[in-house]
């Protein structure tokens, strides 16, 4: 009798855990179910090519603008599983990220992307041609010793976005998805995925154990993973200029222009582009009153343009009796009257846009299982066109880091080693930005004598030629960014400067004005160095992050 209650209990404990375990397995197979409902695929309508992918994910990134896009093309290539979540997969209309430094180029070919700037009727660049108070000098790309096919490029941002996505999706471990990511998913501390709604309105979940966001300079996600200080020095109002040509072909042209640059370079066969920045302290011209389409005839045509004395006396005129009262000398030689034109036809066509530029150095909060990357993470003054070297020096960096590991499982550990990341991209991105920022500053006009001396001297600076013009062009197109040569380089500006002043003929107001452009080199490079971190940027060795990511 015993033996019958003991084997009936054992019987039953048995059925019990059979129940048990059928109950767990259904759950989890439940679970797994809601996963693959909350990320149902979805064949794109807005021209990239997406094939079936499977649903679960290594990584997630945020974006699928210049970074997002060349990074998810990269992590794919090395096996990852990668969701990329993109608000808008048409192709974009931008102002900005037209031009790519040989530099970024380089980075390009080393991912396997430089195909994307074929068929999109990009053009080559070659360097910069520098304007200034009726003289112009031409400064070069240092190219020699690098492939025939290395150089700069220019084009439409849109047309090089969607060629990237394309190369994306094209990988079977690749996934491209509409919608709009609304938050990231955090579970004590540590990001495990995203939340976000599809074009139809649907809100769904996808987890993984990595979430980088790429969501561009307009990041609404960014707060949570560093911490923002934007700065906004300048708006450009920009103008496509058709049918048309430039002095130098194939060069970007720059005229230090009154307040700020304006700048102009081709992006396809039939356009250039024209970008007028106005300072921020500057009034902003309304478009829609007029005031626009009065200031870029008035007060930015005669100085750019070359116009003859009987032109100006009537311009003088014209403009003298309206309320603009910062005319500037109209005779001077600046860009060739065949431009004059179309400039005046792109003003009246009425197609005028406007973009603020904005900066922001690199701040972020270390956070398991996410990292911000792009414009969403750091961004500095668009006159150098560093942007998008920026961005693929980083992902060319974040690639060689993962690469070594297996699985991202542990968040805590990763995010760690992933600390190196921010360390290891200094030199090169601190050289960039910091050098966007110092041009930016020394290229507007000031009421301060020494900065009109330190403009002065940093146009004469370039045109000697030489190492004097290779060292700096060499830096601003990311073919040698090392952070010790943007330091001496504009120190030297400097001291030539007061050089220039002192010699043959010393006086004591002229040794004040040398010791005063000094101090304005000091003030506008130093401040920038602060934000950037003097210490990772000259001394990346000493960080412990950096010789950690040695070890793996």
């Amino acid at each position: 009798m015993e033996s019958e209650y003991v084997i009936g209990g054992i019987m039953a404990f048995l059925l019990g855990f059979i129940f048990f375990y059928k109950s767990a397995g259904r759950r989890k197979i439940a679970i797994s179910r809601e996963v693959v409902k909350c990320e149902t695929l979805k064949s794109s309508e807005n021209g990239v090519k997406q094939a079936e992918k499977p649903a679960y994910s290594d990584i997630i990134i945020v974006g699928a603008g210049v970074a997002g896009s060349a990074l998810a093309y990269t992590l794919g290539k090395d096996g990852r599983r990668v969701h990329v979540i993109e608000r808008d997969l048409t192709e974009p209309d931008r102002i900005v990220g037209e031009l790519l430094q040989p530099g970024g180029y380089l980075k390009l070919m080393e991912l396997g992307l430089q195909d994307c700037v074929e068929d999109i009727d990009a053009q080559q660049v070659f360097g910069y041609a520098l304007y200034k108070g009726g003289r112009s000098t031409k400064l070069s790309y240092p190219l020699e010793g690098l492939d025939s096919n290395v150089c700069g490029r220019s084009f439409h941002n849109g047309r090089f976005i969607q060629r990237m996505r394309e190369k994306a999706a094209s990988l079977p471990n690749v996934r491209l998805e509409e919608g709009t990511v609304t938050s990231l998913l955090e579970v004590k501390g540590t990001i495990k995925g995203v939340q976000y709604k599809t074009r139809t309105g649907q809100e769904l979940t996808a987890c993984a154990p990595l979430t980088i966001v790429c969501d561009g300079c307009f990041s609404n996600l960014r707060r949570s993973l560093c911490n923002p200080k934007v700065d906004i020095p300048s708006c450009f109002v920009a103008l496509i200029l058709e049918n048309c040509e430039l002095p130098y072909p194939n060069h970007g042209h720059v005229i230090l222009a009154d307040p700020s640059p304006i700048l102009f370079y081709r992006i396809s066969s039939l356009e250039i582009r024209c970008l007028v920045d106005i300072p921020a302290c500057h009034q902003m011209p309304s478009i829609s009153n007029g005031e626009m389409t009065n200031y870029l005839k008035s007060k930015v045509a005669p100085q750019v343009f070359k116009v003859s004395l009987i032109t100006g006396l009537i311009y003088y005129f014209l403009f003298s009796i309206s309320d603009s009262k910062d005319l500037t000398i109209f005779c001077m030689f600046q860009i060739p009257p065949e431009l004059f034109d179309a400039f005046i036809s792109a003003i009246n066509k009425g197609n005028i846009r406007t973009m603020p530029n904005r900066s922001m150095p690199a701040a972020p909060h270390p956070t398991p299982g996410a990292l911000l990357l792009g414009d969403a993470f750091n961004m500095r003054h668009p006159l150098t066109g560093g942007g998008m070297t920026v961005a693929l020096s980083d992902i060319v960096v974040l690639r060689n880091l993962l690469r070594p590991l297996c699985d991202f499982s542990d968040a805590k550990a990763l995010c760690e080693y992933l600390k190196s990341f921010y360390t290891l991209r200094k030199p090169v991105a601190s050289t960039i930005n910091t050098l966007a920022g110092a041009l930016y500053k020394v290229f507007s006009t000031s009421h301060d004598p020494a900065q009109k001396e330190m403009r002065e001297a940093c146009f004469d600076y370039l045109s000697l030629g030489g190492v004097f013009s290779n060292g700096p062009i060499a830096l601003l197109s990311g073919l040698n960014p090392r952070p010790l040569n943007l330091v001496i380089h504009f120190f030297a500006v400097a001291i030539y400067g007061v050089g220039r002043l002192i010699f043959p003929l010393p006086s004591a107001k002229r040794m004040w004005m040398g010791a005063r452009m000094i101090s304005v080199a000091l003030g506008i490079i130093f401040p920038i160095i602060r934000d950037e971190g003097a210490q990772q940027m000259f001394f990346p060795r000493t960080i412990p992050a950096f010789c950690r990511s040695l070890v793996v």
